[in-house]
């Protein structure tokens, strides 16, 4: 038996994902609204009854495409004689849908992680992972868009340079751990012996210290922090800069301009870029995006701040720039981001201050 896909099921890129193939066909009516389908399980579009048609998808329904329909929650719907996937159902009062390129590339990886997971993870637990398995698929999206780096010291390899022999996801929280066996080209020559290694699959973050340049104050946050505490350190209290997660479908500018609103309530009037860099590539698969945020701090704009419904209790500090590089110089700052844009910031500041003052 065909189903029918419509809208954002049926685009050329999450077809393939979901090793689809089909033959067009046209449905009575319109879809409105799902302009976050894709990205969990609420958001698809819903169809109206109308003159209009709209193109879809006569597939034969493979396993990939009944496991992603079960971690998505899609059923098939009766609609004008076609078994139609890919809407919440009918309904009206949302804008019409309309493709968009950048969102079915994001939703083709959403597809390839949900099926990477593996047949033995129960659905509703990726579909509880949905968030997160978004943000690691918007990572690996960027990561393939980025500038090689190293160039002039690191010689180019070969797209087949690294061989995966077998993967699978070993662990499946907030968090997932991937374990691959693999070989890869060796400096001399040749290739290397079948090695296992296993990743924390964590996603893109944003990081950023803001700076008043009028008045040379930074503000840092200070919160728990669970991995310290796990160490058994004394002060799993940390200070900061602030921090979090690019959701997925979010840019890295959008990203760090929200998380200083949730965590400091604080509005950045510019942004200087600095570096970006993954923090420890052994095992964690994190890569920062890090920034100075030009901000007004005066006495009164330190306090605590968090969402409730991340269950975050953060307080803000307000100080003098150089007070946060003796505290950097005598070891009183352990948090390895907040540290650099520390140096960063001080190695740059009179450059910067210029520039901003002829803007």
């Amino acid at each position: 038996m065909t189903v029918t896909l419509v809208g954002p099921l049926a685009q050329p890129q999450v077809l393939q994902a979901l090793d689809l193939q089909g033959s067009p066909v046209e449905v009575p009516g319109t879809l409105l609204g799902g302009s976050r389908a894709g990205l969990g399980r609420a958001g698809w579009p819903v169809w109206r009854n109308g003159a209009d048609h709209l193109a879809g998808m006569a597939v034969t329904p493979t396993p990939q495409l009944m496991r992603y329909a079960q971690v998505m929650g899609l059923d098939a719907h009766d609609v004008a004689g076609h078994r139609v996937m890919g809407i919440a159902g009918q309904g009206d009062g949302f804008d019409p849908w309309t493709a968009d390129p950048d969102r079915d590339v994001l939703n083709a990886q959403i597809a390839r992680q949900i099926l990477a997971a593996g047949d033995g993870v129960d659905p509703t637990v990726l579909a509880g992972r949905l968030p997160m398995i978004g943000i690691w698929a918007a990572s690996r999206i960027r990561a393939a868009a980025m500038p090689i780096s190293g160039q002039g010291v690191i010689a180019r390899r070969d797209p087949d340079a690294v061989q995966t022999i077998q993967r699978q996801q070993r662990f499946h929280g907030y968090f997932a751990v991937e374990e691959r066996s693999l070989t890869h080209a060796l400096h001399d020559g040749g290739t290397s012996t079948r090695v296992t290694r296993e990743g924390f699959l964590m996603g893109d973050a944003v990081v950023m210290l803001p700076w008043d340049p009028v008045r040379d104050r930074v503000l840092i946050i200070e919160q728990f922090r669970f991995a310290p505490y796990l160490r058994g350190d004394r002060q799993p209290w940390q200070l900061e800069p602030i921090a979090g997660r690019v959701d997925a479908g979010e840019t890295v500018e959008a990203a760090i301009l929200r998380e200083a609103r949730e965590e400091a309530a604080l509005q950045i009037e510019t942004l200087l870029p600095c570096f970006n860099c993954y923090p420890s590539p052994g095992a964690v698969c994190e890569f920062l995006y890090q920034f100075v945020g030009i901000a007004d701090l005066p006495d009164q704009v330190a306090g605590v701040h968090g969402l409730d419904t991340e269950a975050e209790d953060i307080r803000s500090h307000v100080m003098d720039r150089t007070r946060l590089s003796d505290l950097v110089d005598c070891g009183q700052i352990v948090n390895g981001p907040l540290s650099t844009l520390s140096l960063w910031l001080d190695a740059r500041v009179d450059r910067l201050r210029a520039e901003l003052a002829g803007r």
